[in-house]
């Protein structure tokens, strides 16, 4: 029985075969009784270990309702007939270790608790004593006992559009998502929420891997759903070699019994756990430069954009693409990281110093996995790029991507890095990826079938990152990847924001961030302020709605200040004062989603150390009548003492903790107030 703070999650050893099963999954006590999973051992047409809620089992002892892996010698037949070989326990850990002597295997599920949350860990680890060829080899496989048809929640979407909560209902059959991008993609977050239709408990997993993956849920006979979720190698297969262990990427495991609300806040716990002490450091309010001057990028441009940055409260200026030799456009420069020496006329290193002069940080954006076929890196190692010998290179964004797989690519990027980040006083890095891999291989590096290049490149990604945490410590990362192309667990552990979607527009992006939240926390959402027209939904919005909805993550600003008149300077300077008010409460207090995009007024509440911060959004008409005439429309807060009360800093209106819950926070709409920030103070 492995416990958390609020739940707990038995697992047994099953009486039908040599397999763990699931016993109990949900909050304390849950297990005091019959299993929810058990079930009649009768079957017909499958097997005891098709139907048993099984934790892990291979092809050959599970064959017809979705095996977790698949193995075989080169050549031979694949199945996996495997004896359980004893367990390990200890304090939120648990071992389990099966056997096949014919194959020379050893598998071990492998289980762990994280402190200070509800998150439970699992992965597996594949030892072999001779060669073997993996078809399959998910991390886990999860099983919620539900008693009509599941309902599933993930996060959809595409470019400018990623996060877009999705729900169905799944009586019968298969339902998948997953990427073979190279990264998790836009099309589908590595997420997904279950729950027992309309039952209000809601389990969730999220796969910890930012390189291919899937995630497939099987509504199975006996009213049951089996999760099944792992990484997929871009070969199809991958080589075991003698003596070598095979980690599949972790698999975090949540349960809430408060819905997706809930267990959003599960995540966002957990994901505060992954920053550890980074999240003491305040996210400051940034400034980026792309949206104002696109590659037009020259010293005197940045500098008027920093000294107008300044001047509204910004705190860190990032100058994003563009301020490389050659990049004059997007089909040049990229690999050739040093500074243009003709739009810094003085030398970068006393660009950055003016523009600390300011009181401003300095950050600048790269694309460390990218080259143009034009630049000079690529005409020194043409061998670095992913290309197939005898085939064309695909171009996309007029570039191609390097492997980063190879050890000297790694090394090059590191170099790299550190060059740019000891040479100037750069305290932000903004590491982008604008296009997947495609024509995926590596001449000369052997049969491509035993390659394994998905993994290879993650690891590079992954050792790149890490070396900046150890090196660069203080240096703030976000990551990015077209938008919200690769946000997962393993990014997050090792970077300090991300930014979910290059669509800034106001009530796209309150979709996004609607969806982004249920899966991922405030301090780790980066999202800006600019002057970007609806591309979705072209409703106008006015500079507030803008600015609160930017309030709930991590405040930035991208809207060319030069064209903003000094009313709305004033008006941006205002918010960005609010915003460092309650920073702290937004990026560590506990986040409710009230309400949803399509309802005429939503908002996020948060809550830590006896304040309350509300951030309401109107998206109804904005003809300033509410829907009843005379009635203001309301928020029901959630999660407040009933017998305390509350006093609105703004206003002083003081409301009662029931009159909050039940009838929630009054707000009069109109064209010229359509958005609203409310901090109320527990008396």
């Amino acid at each position: 029985m492995l416990r958390t703070e609020n739940t707990s999650y038995t697992v047994r050893l099953s009486p039908d075969g040599p397999w763990a099963e699931l016993d109990a999954w949900g909050p304390l006590g849950v297990e005091e009784g019959p299993s929810a999973l058990d079930w009649s051992r009768r079957t017909h047409f499958i097997t005891p270990a098709d139907a048993a809620p099984a934790e892990y089992l291979p092809y050959g002892l599970r064959p017809f309702t979705g095996a977790d892996f698949v193995a075989a010698r080169p050549g031979e037949e694949r199945g996996v007939w495997w004896e359980f070989d004893g367990a390990e326990e200890g304090e939120g850990a648990l071992r389990l270790a099966f056997t096949d002597d014919v194959l020379g295997l050893r598998t071990v599920l492998c289980y762990e608790t994280v402190p200070g949350t509800d998150v439970i860990l699992r992965w597996t680890e594949h030892t072999g004593r001779e060669e073997l060829r993996l078809e399959r080899f998910d991390s886990a496989a999860v099983n919620i006992p539900v008693t009509g048809a599941a309902r599933l929640t993930y996060l959809t979407g595409q470019w400018s559009q990623e996060f877009q909560r999705t729900q169905l209902d799944l009586p019968r059959g298969t339902f998948g998502i997953g990427s073979l991008q190279g990264v998790p993609g836009h099309a589908y977050a590595p997420w997904l929420a279950v729950q027992d239709g309309d039952a209000e408990a809601a389990y969730g997993i999220a796969l910890e891997w930012p390189g291919n993956w899937h995630i497939t849920a099987e509504a199975e006979p006996g009213r049951s759903l089996r999760v099944r979720a792992g990484r997929v190698p871009h070969e199809g297969a991958v080589v075991l070699v003698p003596g070598d262990t095979l980690t599949t990427p972790r698999l975090a495991c949540a349960f809430s019994p408060d819905g997706l609300d809930g267990l959003s806040r599960v995540w966002h716990r957990y994901e505060r756990h992954l920053a550890g002490d980074r999240l003491r450091r305040p996210r400051k309010v940034l400034y980026n430069s792309w949206e104002a001057t696109g590659f037009d990028v020259d010293a005197a441009g940045q500098l008027e954009l920093a000294k107008s940055a300044a001047d509204i409260g910004a705190e860190l200026f990032v100058v994003d693409d563009g301020w490389f030799t050659g990049r004059a456009d997007d089909t040049a420069g990229l690999g050739d990281w040093y500074p243009d020496p003709t739009a810094f006329p003085q030398g970068f290193g006393q660009f950055v110093e003016d523009i600390r002069g300011l009181g401003l940080d300095f950050g600048l954006w790269v694309e460390p996995e990218a080259v143009s076929p034009a630049s000079r890196l690529y005409a020194e190692h043409p061998d670095w790029v992913y290309r197939i010998d005898g085939r064309p290179t695909r171009l996309v964004r007029n570039q191609l991507l390097l492997d980063l797989g190879r050890t000297d690519v790694q090394d090059f990027v590191i170099g790299t890095l550190d060059r740019l980040l000891t040479a100037y006083a750069v305290s932000y890095l903004k590491w982008d990826m604008n296009r997947p891999p495609t024509e995926r291989g590596r001449p000369g590096a052997g049969p491509a079938d035993r390659l394994d290049l998905d993994a290879e490149h993650v690891a590079g990604y992954l050792r790149v990152l890490d070396h900046l945490r150890t090196a660069h410590p203080d240096v703030t990362v976000e990551g990015c990847a077209g938008g919200g192309g690769r946000i997962d667990h393993a990014t997050l552990a090792r970077t300090d924001v991300v930014w979910p979607s290059d669509n800034t527009a106001p009530l796209d992006r309150l979709s996004v961030q609607f969806g982004f939240l249920h899966a991922h926390a405030p301090h780790v959402m980066s999202s800006w302020v600019t002057d970007a027209p609806g591309i979705f939904d072209p409703r106008p919005r006015s500079l507030a709605f803008r600015f609160v909805n930017a309030i709930c993550g991590v405040l930035g600003v991208g809207a060319d200040l030069r064209a903003w008149t000094p009313e709305k300077r004033a008006e941006a300077t205002t918010w960005i004062a609010r915003y460092k008010e309650v920073r702290d409460v937004v990026h560590h207090g506990e986040a409710r989603l009230l309400g949803t995009p399509e309802d005429s007024t939503c908002g996020v509440q948060y809550d830590a150390g006896g304040r309350t911060v509300v951030a309401a959004l109107s998206t109804g008409r904005l003809d300033g009548a509410p829907l009843l005439p005379g009635r203001p429309d309301r928020l029901r807060l959630r999660g407040l003492d009933p017998a305390a009360r509350y006093r609105d800093t703004a206003t002083g209106t003081s409301y009662g903790g029931a009159h909050l819950l039940h009838h929630g926070l009054p707000f009069v709409w109109s064209a010229d107030h359509d958005a609203d920030l409310v901090v109320l103070i527990r008396a």
